[in-house]
């Protein structure tokens, strides 16, 4: 089994994962600590970057009416998303579409063209906002089908383009205030409309989304599919359940050899916390067969077990950085984090992994301080963090 203890996936765009067959560094606070190759996780049966399935077939039967079709994600670690159409003969349902890019646009509909599948005859089901799940749900809706997205994502949804456009939203401002607040070069902060996928490649304004809610059920294809609330790696994630086949559709709540970008939300308290207890939730589930957004399943419960176990690590990673310098930002935790990611140093991290890492970092840092274990302190214009009750943290407020 592939081990991915300090693997991160960010499914806005950019991952910090490993591109397979690339060599790629651990890094610890910009030192090489590990030099290894890295196969692809070909132990846990990750696709190949090709879109052919098998003798030149675009799509692949994982159940009776339910086809994985691949699509490209380009530039992208992660390679390819799980889009999976349920077929029915009055309305198919589509999970999750691709970037809002040419080359996610022709893999989709050759794969639903290989399917016999009608675009504009689907209704669409986003597991959450990402613009790798959602960004091709707009363009090829049908007239009078629908988009199906949690509440709390669509609202999401609907801000972003605004903020690409110039609209100043409440949710925006926070953001970049809390970017500053970590320490994030100001460079980064004023570009990140023009750096980040999430305007780049999301949906257009003004799309008409369909909200649906925690237990509110979908049927296709003979399946009755409930959904369930997974907040955690965005506010409004959700799962599909079909209880009698015991089969989940995870989006990226569950991924099998990477791990999904907890980050920091704008008015969401505790991310990580969310994450955990919906990780716990979803355990109790007695799963058989998962699909996940992106790469091949695993055993389910086991991956679960290991994601939380994979965050009690990150925790206790972050918790002793602090106990060893006190007094850093999220900025300087960030860069002294493990990651596997194909750069030299932190210095040489490409932005956007910074971004997502320095995210990743405040939701574990969020979680220490709400449980009291560590201290933030407002330094002018950045947030510098303490072990709770060091001396440090007291001289800092004397």
């Amino acid at each position: 089994m592939t081990r991915d203890d300090d693997v991160d996936c960010h499914a806005v765009c950019g991952r910090l994962v490993m591109s397979g067959g690339r060599k790629t560094r651990t890094m610890d606070g910009g030192r090489a600590i590990g030099n290894r190759p890295y196969n692809g996780g070909r132990e846990m049966g990750v696709m190949p970057d090709s879109n052919s399935i098998s003798g030149g077939r675009r799509t692949e039967e994982v159940r009776e009416n339910i086809f994985r079709i691949p699509v490209r994600l380009p530039d992208n670690p992660l390679r390819v998303l799980n889009s999976y159409l349920i077929r029915d003969p009055e309305r198919s349902l589509l999970i999750d579409t691709g970037f809002r890019l040419p080359e996610c646009r022709d893999d989709l509909l050759a794969g639903l063209a290989e399917l016999g599948q009608d675009p504009g005859d689907v209704d669409v089901f986003l597991t959450h906002l990402h613009a790798d799940h959602s960004g091709l749900a707009s363009d090829i809706i049908g007239e009078g089908r629908r988009i199906f997205i949690s509440e709390t994502d669509r609202n999401w949804l609907a801000m972003l383009p605004r903020v690409g456009e110039g609209f100043v939203d409440e949710r925006w401002v926070l953001s970049r205030a809390r970017d500053i607040l970590a320490g994030m070069p100001s460079d980064i902060v004023e570009n990140m409309v023009k750096l980040s996928p999430a305007f780049m490649f999301a949906p257009p304004g003004g799309v008409d989304y369909t909200a649906v809610r925690n237990g509110d059920v979908l049927h296709a294809g003979g399946y009755s599919l409930r959904l369930i609330s997974t907040p955690g790696h965005t506010p409004g994630h959700m799962c599909l359940w079909d209880e009698e086949f015991r089969l989940m559709f995870t989006g990226d709540h569950v991924l099998y050899d990477i791990t999904p970008n907890i980050t920091a939300w704008p008015r969401v308290e505790d991310s990580l916390g969310d994450y955990l207890e919906s990780l716990k939730m979803i355990r109790e589930y007695p799963v058989k067969q998962s699909l996940p957004g992106h790469r091949k399943p695993g055993d389910f419960h086991a991956r679960v077990d290991e994601l939380l176990r994979h965050h009690e690590a990150r925790v206790a990673e972050v918790e002793r950085l602090i106990g060893e310098e006190p007094g850093l930002t999220a900025y300087d935790i960030a860069g002294r984090m493990r990651w596997k990611i194909y750069a030299k140093s932190w210095d040489d991290f490409p932005v956007t992994q910074k971004i997502f890492a320095v995210g990743e970092c405040q939701s574990h840092l969020d979680y220490l301080r709400l449980r009291g274990r560590i201290k933030s302190e407002l330094d002018e214009v950045v947030n510098r963090y303490y072990p709770a009750g060091s001396r440090e943290w007291i001289m800092h407020n004397a």
